[in-house]
């Protein structure tokens, strides 16, 4: 049997268990995947949804145009939504989301609007103003505004909670899921506690987020709100999606936990995940104390990794941020007791390099010529060559030249260089930031290690 369309496809996505980040808990954890949905989030159930509540109560007739702010997700629901149903599309977002996600709303025909993101929801300038102002303008147009549209939560409350208690068979006793607009948690929730009340539900917020306070006090505090990073999820405002009623805890999670719990979902449990997940992750294992035995957990995993190539899932932007530890050319060189370059000349003797390897006691010397790397030298290779010709060594180094070594940026990662250094290639050369070249080798690679 074949399906009509791509929209039938979504939901019943699977329900899976983590075996090697929880293995501490007393609990079984379980992962609600969302991002087997085909706009590779749980956004296209809600953007769905949506659409067809606005059809039905005639907010927007054919041929006309979709209008939303969006961090990428839901404006992809929404998109494969309007191929199918023959709408055209404008969104807006903000310019900390990730590139990928606004060329993947380019590549289903979107018109994506790059707004900024630290500035008050009220700016004329913010993507929620921008929106509404595009919506005013165009004929035959729709604000779907995910925040405050109820059909945002009823999604949920429809396919996601239902989905949940089926697949858990009703033992599932503690729902987790990053809070953004509202309406996964809320709707979620509002469905899991008609069928137990005694469901704990516990929301994920990040810091800089002011949706935490105002669980707790019931008052929007501006003085909890400052830029973060994590995406999809925290709000400077309070939507209309929300209940809280039906939600137990909050708690905050830092944007450099979130990611780093990102990556290790997927090198630890295969599961190739968003920034939102690793920090629903980390949210529970910052509530471990509050699991027992017997207990059934399910977390919600919203998105794909694939949004996230080059912020969380791309070492350079972890490091930049601070939330990568990871040893770099730089780190090694800094390291050593010695930092001068021991160098040859092409008119340097192979009996004086020799002389210079002694000295120093190293294996590898590059070859520079008016300041340009033109090759190297290398024991190994000098050996093999005075063996087969003792009377080389009075030959000029330009006469046994080997290739010049890989020229690397200063703050490489080790994992890296080990890569690149190999039977062939001795050493990696880069240049710091004053332009002096240093080297790393294979034993400063090792000793980095094992350190």
């Amino acid at each position: 049997m074949w399906l009509n369309n791509i929209l039938e496809t979504i939901g019943n996505t699977p329900m899976i268990q983590l075996n090697k980040i929880t293995k501490e808990l007393p609990a079984t954890v379980l992962a609600k995947v969302d991002y087997f949905n085909p706009g590779n989030s749980i956004k296209d159930r809600m953007a769905l949804k949506m659409l067809e509540v606005a059809e039905k109560e005639g907010k927007i007739k054919p041929g006309g145009t979709i209008i939303e702010c969006t961090s990428g997700n839901t404006g992809m629901g929404l998109a494969l939504a309007a191929v199918v149903k023959g709408y055209k599309c404008i969104f807006t977002t903000t310019d900390k989301q990730s590139k990928e996600k606004i060329d993947i709303l380019k590549a289903v025909g979107a018109e994506v609007i790059v707004c900024p993101t630290n500035v008050e929801p009220d700016d004329p300038r913010s993507y929620y103003s921008i929106a509404k102002k595009l919506a005013a303008e165009i004929p035959n147009s729709y604000h779907f505004n995910q925040y405050d549209n109820l059909a945002n939560r009823l999604a949920h409350y429809e396919t996601t909670g239902p989905e949940i208690w089926e697949q858990t068979e009703g033992r599932i006793t503690h729902l987790v899921c990053t809070a953004g607009t509202g309406g996964t948690v809320t709707g979620t929730a509002m469905y899991l506690k008609e069928k137990n009340p005694n469901v704990k539900v516990w929301a994920i917020d990040v810091y800089g987020s002011l949706l935490t306070k105002f669980f707790h006090t019931g008052e929007t505090d501006m003085n909890e709100v400052h830029p973060y990073v994590s995406e999809g999820f925290g709000e400077d405002f309070v939507p209309e999606n929300y209940d809280m009623s039906v939600i137990d805890h909050f708690e905050q999670v830092t944007d450099k936990d979130g990611a780093i719990m990102a990556r290790r979902i997927a090198k630890e449990e295969g599961l190739f995940c968003g920034y939102s997940a690793g920090s629903c992750l980390q949210g529970l294992l910052q509530l471990k104390n509050h699991l027992k035995e017997g207990d059934l957990v399910v977390c919600i995993f919203h998105d794909h990794g694939s949004r996230y190539v080059a912020k969380i899932y791309n070492d350079q932007w972890m490091m930049e941020r601070g939330f990568l530890d990871v040893k770099s050319f730089k780190d090694i060189v800094n390291s050593r007791s010695s930092k001068r370059l021991v160098t040859a000349t092409p008119e340097t003797t192979v009996a004086e390099t020799v002389e210079l390897m002694k000295k120093f006691d190293i294996e590898h010397i590059p070859v520079i010529k008016e300041g340009e790397l033109i090759g190297a030298i290398s024991e190994g290779g000098l050996f093999q060559k005075i063996f087969s010709n003792p009377e080389i060594k009075t030959a000029q180094v330009q006469e046994v030249l080997e290739a010049p070594y890989p020229v690397v940026s200063f703050d490489t990662p080790v994992e890296r260089l080990s890569n690149l250094i190999n039977k062939d290639n001795g050493a990696v050369l880069a240049k710091d930031e004053k332009g002096d070249y240093h080297i790393v080798t294979k034993y400063d690679v090792i000793q980095s290690l094992a350190k």
